[in-house]
């Protein structure tokens, strides 16, 4: 009673008191939910901003491997500082044709996967009890196996698009079980998208086109202002168009390019005057860790060779015509990602606070917006990753899909290379000739989407000249096998997994088989200055899916003369698609970085 009269006074007194009450209302309101639900309201925290949890330590760190992923061994620690061998897997990835008899997201290779060095082992299996700093200027916050569990299964429950509108704080599910319904309705979801066929599809023809109208009319933004490596890099321009026409080429294969006296200007300027800035920025190992072995490589090998690079590299960025994000997409995902979650978005939160400090810290991304800033990165989520904040820079991606984001004349289709060897690269390069390849057309490799599934019900066991498989056996023999077969083949079938991208492209050009891309809406590599007309099937370069089965019938009807002349261009080709420990001309390097410099040439634009 003496509450209640104590009340109606200060009512009385006037709207100030009134408004001390409700705000003393509200201040208790939320004491008590805290109270009640306070474990539930953290986990509805974004990922990555998430306050700390009731029962976790008072420590923050750079970013560590995620625990829930794998553990490694030290035993295979290399000493020269790059991850030569990193056989982990996820379900979009592609895969060699072996039957390793792993799950989702679990090691490819067991040899290739304890193959790390000592700082990705000590800085992952090892939880620092220190506050530690990023190099760009932010903190991960460290949080037990047993919290980040509990968080995923509240946090996919509390997403709308996943698991509906959640009606109330206290029906927030926060068990163990609950976690398990969600992982499997979203995995779900996410099978039934990697296993349809694309709702568009975008020949070779368009994509020709639409490289014609983009070097019409650049896409970029006018930078913010002048630099004078922007004129020389229009004045390179000119000299491009108006290359004076090749003579006789020993080094290069006219056929195999789209103009080869184009090119070769191109490739010469950028020898002569190319300078880039290579980021110091990001602490190991998602940044200046190279992969240089498995099915990543790509991005390692030239991570490693741009960052040891004399010719090209400069210390002052003023004098940079491009500037190198140096970080492994694959690392990312590794150290990052909570395994089974789902959920990347922290992996992108992650590069988005890196462009911002760079940003911040230089003035040069702010000038173009990134337009004159490039990534290298070859795991299948990097377009996802580098969405919206890295949306204006050249990107040499892996998984070059123009209906996933690839911008046709700005990014670059980056070869993906299954380099089996890191200390030999170039270990069973080459093959048998034209006239001691008996197999028509072969194939093996895991049932990864939907295309491979409809090829293997087709051609599996159908016809003794197409060796069409599954899986081969785990085993040293069966990659032999495997090996000998597509040095034995006169066509090698390249179709399609989850994402559009597939080494074995790649590979077919390294054991000198003529490679039968089967995936629409890919780009194959270096689409700016190759034609892959000159060494693939058709004028269309890429069977389209619907016609699989009419597949012997489309190779058995080449000619052998256009055989032999295909054949050769795939040997001619096989130069620029290959990696050295110290880059020559015209290699897997060289025109990685060529591309790159060639399409920013055909961008760049004046204040």
């Amino acid at each position: 009673m003496e509450i209640r009269s104590e009340l109606r006074k200060h009512i009385r007194s006037g709207t100030k008191s009134k408004w001390a009450i409700l705000v003393g209302i509200v201040a208790l309101t939320h004491v008590l939910l805290l109270l009640s639900y306070g474990d539930a309201l953290i986990y509805l925290l974004p990922d990555g901003r998430r306050l700390k949890l009731p029962n976790e330590s008072k420590t923050l760190m750079n970013p560590s491997r995620n625990t829930l992923a794998v553990s490694v061994s030290q035993d295979s620690a290399e000493k020269n500082g790059y991850v030569s061998g990193f056989g982990l897997r996820n379900v979009t990835e592609d895969d060699e044709g072996f039957d390793e008899t792993v799950d989702f997201e679990s090691f490819e290779d067991a040899k290739d996967s304890v193959s790390v060095i000592k700082q990705v082992v000590e800085g992952s299996v090892k939880q620092s009890p220190e506050v530690s700093t990023s190099k760009y200027g932010y903190q991960v916050q460290n949080v037990s196996v047993e919290s980040q569990k509990k968080v995923k299964g509240s946090m996919l429950n509390a997403s709308s698009s996943i698991a509906g509108p959640v009606s109330s704080v206290g029906k927030l599910p926060v068990s163990g079980n609950s976690t398990l319904l969600v992982s499997k309705q979203v995995s779900k979801k996410q099978k039934m998208r990697c296993n349809l066929p694309p709702k568009t599809v975008t020949t070779i023809e368009g994509m020709n086109r639409i490289l014609a109208r983009h070097r019409r009319t650049s896409r970029a933004m006018r930078p913010r202002w002048s630099s004078r490596r922007d004129e020389e890099i229009l004045a390179a321009r000119k000299e491009i168009e108006n290359a004076p026409v090749a003579k006789l080429e020993r080094e290069l294969h006219p056929p195999i390019f789209r103009n080869v006296s184009m090119f070769k200007r191109s490739y010469e300027l950028m020898e002569r005057m190319l300078k880039v800035y290579v980021y110091k920025e990001g602490s190991r190992p998602i940044f200046h860790t190279p992969i240089l072995k498995g099915l990543y490589a790509s991005e390692g090998w030239f991570m490693k060779l741009m960052e040891e690079n004399k010719q090209y590299t400069v210390k002052d960025p003023r004098r940079a015509h491009l500037y190198y994000m140096p970080f492994s997409a694959r690392m990312l995902e590794f150290k990052l990602y909570v395994r089974n979650s789902h959920n990347r978005t922290n992996l992108r939160q992650f590069l988005k606070e890196y462009t911002e400090h760079i940003s911040s810290k230089y003035p040069f991304f702010n000038r173009t917006d990134g337009a004159d800033h490039f990534l290298v990165a070859c795991h299948d989520w990097a377009p996802y990753e580098t969405r919206h904040h890295m949306e204006h820079c050249i990107k040499a991606l892996c998984n070059a899909d123009v209906t996933a984001g690839f911008k046709i004349g700005r990014d670059i289709s980056l070869p993906e290379t299954y380099v089996r060897a890191a200390k030999n690269p170039l270990r069973d390069l080459g093959g048998k000739p034209p006239s001691q390849r008996r197999t028509l057309a072969f194939y093996a490799g895991s049932m990864h989407g939907y295309l491979r599934t409809i090829l293997l019900q087709h051609w599996k066991d159908k016809d003794p000249e197409m060796k069409i498989f599954g899986r081969m056996p785990f085993g040293v023999a069966s990659k032999m096998n495997y090996i000998e077969h597509m040095k034995s083949s006169k066509y090698c079938i390249c179709p399609k997994g989850f994402e559009v991208n597939s080494p074995r492209v790649v590979e077919s050009i390294f054991y000198e088989c003529v490679p039968v891309i089967i995936s629409d809406n890919f780009v194959p590599p270096f689409f700016e200055v190759l034609d892959w007309s000159a060494f693939l099937i058709g004028a269309r370069s890429i069977i389209p899916e619907k016609d699989i089965p009419r597949l012997k019938d489309i190779l058995s009807s080449i000619p052998e003369e256009k055989y032999v002349k295909m054949q050769m261009a795939v040997r001619k080709a096989q130069r620029h698609f290959l990696w050295h420990a110290k880059p020559q001309r015209y290699d897997l390097f060289h025109m990685v970085l060529h591309s790159i410099w060639y399409n920013r040439v055909f961008q760049a634009k004046r204040r």
